[in-house]
């Protein structure tokens, strides 16, 4: 039988699944860009809000392990977990934020493969919400990191059909260095959450 004398401080997870609930908000609102009609400024200065939610939530992660004496699972992976979350969030608001700064939701439509990458990001984010509560058990994990995996091998295929499309000629010169830019924060989304993941396996083998 394994004993442990750590403690099973709900804080940590109750922080990690906030910040992981963030990212279907995110996620949810990249998807509005596709709607006919909407404003998306508003969709942007609200992504804004919910990114700078996300860096509170770290903030508060970070005082937590450093008024703690002893923590639930080692200190540094707690710090990668939170650092890592955060920065899916980034790559997140920074899409919204490039797509109404460059006033790239006024072309006639964005690029299908666009649109699938955010299907993945969606996907992913749910996934990684469903997870984080998980973490205070160690329970039932598995399926999590190899499904996120997958999808961001998924997104890695529309990413790099995303750049084929770029410079085949469709769009102007300068159209294409903006959509490659969102095109870039998307794929970094995609692969900080298999960061998250695989943070979440080494962090569960260590435990186990």
């Amino acid at each position: 039988m394994k004993f442990t004398f750590r403690p099973n401080d709900g804080a940590f997870y109750e922080l990690f699944t906030r910040a992981a609930d963030n990212h279907v908000r995110g996620t949810e609102l990249l998807q509005e860009l596709a709607l006919p009609g909407v404003d998306v400024q508003s969709v942007s200065e609200r992504l804004t809000e919910v990114e700078h939610d996300s860096d509170q939530l770290t903030h508060e992660l970070y005082q937590k392990i450093n008024s703690t004496f002893v923590t639930p699972f080692d200190r540094e992976d707690i710090y990668r977990l939170g650092s890592l979350l955060d920065d899916v969030m980034d790559h997140l608001e920074a899409v919204g934020s490039l797509l109404y700064l460059y006033g790239l939701t006024k072309l006639p439509a964005l690029p299908r493969e666009m649109h699938e990458l955010v299907e993945v990001l969606d996907q992913q984010a749910k996934l990684t919400a469903e997870a984080m509560p998980r973490l205070k058990s160690m329970k039932d994990l598995e399926d999590y990191w190899i499904e996120c995996n997958r999808l961001e091998n998924e997104g890695d295929r529309a990413y790099r059909m995303l750049l084929v499309r770029l410079f085949s000629g469709e769009y102007d010169a300068l159209t294409v260095l903006k959509m490659k830019e969102v095109a870039d924060e998307l794929e970094a989304a995609c692969d900080s959450f298999e960061h998250v993941a695989n943070t979440v396996q080494t962090i569960a083998v260590k435990e186990s």
